[in-house]
Parts: C-alpha cells; structure tokens; sequence
C-alpha cells in the first residue's frame, strides 16, 4: 500500500490547513529576498573570477614564473618571490604579537578600565586606513631611521595593520572554550600556563588560525603601505632587511596595467590572477585546517547529538507515515 508524502501528508494531518494566504505570501517574499541577497554576494564573485581569468588565460606564458619583471616585459619571478617573503614574515611577526595579545585580553587581562582602553586601542587600530599606515612607516623607517625602502618597514607596517584582526580573533577563540575546560584543569591540578597550552588552546585553535589565515589574505592584497614602505625591485629578493627594495604582485597589478605596452599590460593580468589565486589558496587551507582540528571543537559532540536527535527523529516520522498509510483502507 502507498505510503503517502510530502504535502499530502501534511494536508492529511492538517498542517497546511491554517496557513492563510498573507502568511505564504510573507514567507514568499522572504525567501525571494533571501535567494537575492545571496545573488548579490556571489554575482561579484564569479564575475571577478571569470574575468580575471579569460584576461589572464588569454596570453598566458608560463615563462612568469622563471623571468624577472623588466618594467616593460619580461616575467613575474621576482615579485612572486617578494610576496612570499613578505606573507611569511609577516605571518611570523604579526602572528607572534597578535596571538600573544589575544591570549593576554582573554586569559590574564584584569577586568578594568586598562583592558578596556587595550581593547579600544586594538578596535581603532584596525580601523585605521591602510596608507595611513605606510605613510607613517614612511616618516618613521623609510625616512626616519634611513632604512630606505626595503623588507624590514614593509614587514613591521603590515604586521601592524594585520595584527587587531589576529588578536580579536584569537581572543574570540579562548572566548568560546567552556569555562568547565578551566574548572576541571584546575580542579585536576593544573597551572595556569599547563591549563592553557594542554586544555585551552587546543579548541580554540580552528578561530586562531582561521583568524591568522585571513589575517595574511588581507596582507596579501594590500598595495598602498608597500608604496610607502618597500619600493620595487626587478631583481629577486636576497633577504636583506634594510636598503634594499623589493618586489610584490599588487605593484606589477597597479602600475603594469596602465603601460603602454602590451606585454606589461599582459603581466598586469597574470599578477591579478595569482593574487586570487593566492588568496583562494589561503581560505581553502583555512577550511583544512578547522576541518582536521575539529575534532579539539567543544560543540562537535553537540552538533552530534543533533545530528542523531534529527534521524531519530527522520525515522519517527517516517514510521507514523507509514502507519498512517496502513490504517487508511482500514478506516
């Protein structure tokens, strides 16, 4: 006998029997309204990605990646190079002082009016636009302390525009680790510092580095404070810190694009492509690795419970359909 489904199950019971017509209309506009915003963030997206790649595709040579830029041709070495350099040092630097201060607000921060100043300090701090911060790098190391342009301001003036973002992240992280994590550590024995490197930290680690992960896809992308901060150079970096300049990806993007030659025009291209595709890179491994360290997450026992509350519950319905199919001739 068949077991009756979906809406006709629902009208058999009545469910649908009270919903006016105003009240399918409202839920109607609100999906629609859903459905649009939706549209609305990922419609950018897909047009970025598509024509950055049909630009970049179109005159696509894989000799970028063994040639240094010539100012009017020749390849991307040198600024692929400098990114790294620039991403790694920064992770370094900025994730060094960013976690610490996460972990200082959240962890061994008094509750007055100094943490409350820190906090302002750091939310202020992030709101600061970005070529403020390398013409104040500028002034201070460039100039200031005759560095020159080179890899030492640039990394210093980019930690310090990533740095709140790592440091909020971080804090919102240990935020969200139960305060029953503590209470048993402590009931357990353990110190403070043994609490927090062993019981702590482990769950808060998919916010820390997602945190620090977006952290550098922002420095990635930035261009102004490296005008300020570290020039360009056509040759590859050789790990000097000072009076020395270095190239970038965002550079060869911002002023390539406007030569009047064709195959800066092309350079232009590519350097935008492998910025997204640096930038992708960055999320995707962000998603690996909460994905592989899910397993320290403090709701993943909840999402479980739901999880067979939900079939438990699949299987339920399902059983009183089926009675309900099979009293049906009956009656």
């Amino acid at each position: 006998m068949a077991i009756p489904t979906g809406t006709s199950f629902l009208s058999s019971l009545g469910g649908t029997a009270g919903i006016s017509r105003a009240r399918r209309m409202k839920n109607l506009l609100w999906w629609s309204a859903c459905v649009l915003a939706l549209a609305l963030v990922v419609a950018p997206v897909v047009w970025i990605l598509v024509s950055i790649t049909a630009k970049a595709m179109a005159n696509w040579q894989w000799t970028i990646f063994t040639q240094n830029s010539t100012g009017i041709g020749g390849g991307l070495l040198n600024t692929i190079v400098g990114t790294m350099v620039l991403t790694f040092g920064t992770g370094i630097l900025a994730g060094f002082v960013g976690v610490g201060s996460g972990i200082f607000l959240a962890e061994f921060a008094p509750k007055n009016r100094f943490s409350a100043i820190m906090r302002g300090a750091c939310e202020t701090l992030s709101g600061i636009p970005s070529i403020v911060f390398g013409y104040c790098g500028y002034l201070a190391l460039v100039v200031g302390l005759h560095w020159g342009y080179s890899l030492a301001p640039a990394l210093i003036v980019l930690s310090l525009l990533v740095v709140p973002y790592i440091a909020k992240s971080t804090e919102i992280a240990l935020q969200q680790v139960p305060v029953a994590y503590r209470e048993g550590a402590e009931a357990l024995g353990f110190t403070m510092p043994r609490t927090l490197r062993k019981i702590v930290l482990r769950p808060a680690l998919p916010g820390i580095l997602t945190g620090m992960i977006l952290a550098l896809a922002i420095s990635v992308g930035e261009t102004a404070p490296l005008l300020f901060t570290a020039g360009f150079s056509n040759s590859i970096p050789t790990g000097a810190l000072v009076h020395e300049p270095i190239g970038y990806l965002t550079y060869a993007t911002y002023t390539f694009y406007d030569e009047p030659v064709p195959a800066a025009q092309h350079l232009a291209a590519d350097a935008s492509f492998l910025l997204v595709v640096i930038v992708l890179g960055l999320i995707l491994l962000t998603r690996l690795i909460v994905r592989l360290t899910q397993r320290y997450s403090p709701t993943r026992r909840d999402r479980q419970t739901r999880a067979m509350r939900r079939a438990a519950a699949a299987v339920a319905s399902g059983t009183v359909a089926a009675g309900a199919g099979t009293a049906t001739p009956g009656a």
